[in-house]
């Protein structure tokens, strides 16, 4: 697993490592923008060795945001952004042969995501981006909704071990990854559209031998809406 791990990180590490060295050659830019974001989440979780059937979980995301650009190497502008957001997540469970219940569990994180930016397009105007980097994230709180009546003891197939149990782990990490659309004014400062994906590398369950889940790790869909106002152009 931690082999796994390393190989998903490697290919950012080397992004970031391409940025300083273009840095060096590139033509120089003293962009930095301040601003706030927000978006929709589209939650699951991962479990192994169990596989828990689920809808998507919707929930809210949004929080400020920084970026500074330092370069434009050739047609593509180069950067890095940091964030602190406050995310929910978790996993809805869908009941095939049980409609009549319904499960939910939402698990609030505060998120700050360090990415590398690189775009394409004019200083003004619409211009394409890439966002890609680690992330890490702290567990603020956490919940479960259930139907009324629940029974989880004739649900047929799988576990019910995740039935009233919060986190072991607090702390989660993995990695990020965006395509979006910024539309860059001259007065009113910088829009910026995007959709983007987040792997977890983490488990919030205990993974030993002898705990039920090998594996409990988020994946998230994101829809983001942010604003950038320029500090230093």
């Amino acid at each position: 697993m931690i082999n796994k791990h390393i190989k998903l990180i490697f290919p950012f590490l080397l992004t970031f490592i391409s940025l300083q060295s273009m840095g060096q050659v590139g033509e120089l830019r003293d962009n930095f923008s301040v601003g706030f974001n927000g978006g929709v989440n589209y939650s699951n979780v991962t479990f192994e060795p169990y596989k828990i059937k689920q809808n998507g979980l919707m929930g809210f995301s949004g929080g400020l945001t920084a970026r500074y650009i330092s370069e434009k190497y050739f047609a593509m502008i180069c950067g890095i952004q940091l964030e602190i957001n406050y995310s929910q997540r978790g996993w809805d469970e869908k009941f095939e042969d049980e409609p009549q219940y319904s499960y939910s569990h939402t698990m609030n994180y505060l998120e700050i995501p360090l990415l590398a930016h690189l775009a394409f397009g004019k200083e003004r105007g619409a211009r394409f981006f890439l966002n890609m980097g680690p992330q890490i994230g702290f567990l603020l709180s956490e919940s479960e909704k259930i139907s009324n009546p629940f029974n989880p003891t004739i649900i047929k197939g799988g576990t019910k071990e995740q039935y009233g149990k919060m986190a072991d782990k607090k702390f989660d990490y993995g990695i990020t990854g965006g395509l979006g659309l910024e539309i860059r004014t001259k007065s009113i400062g910088n829009f910026l559209l995007e959709g983007r994906y987040y792997f977890g590398l983490s488990d919030f369950y205990n993974n030993t031998k002898k705990d039920v889940f090998s594996r409990s790790a988020h994946t998230v869909i994101m829809g983001k809406l942010t604003y950038l106002f320029d500090l230093r152009k």
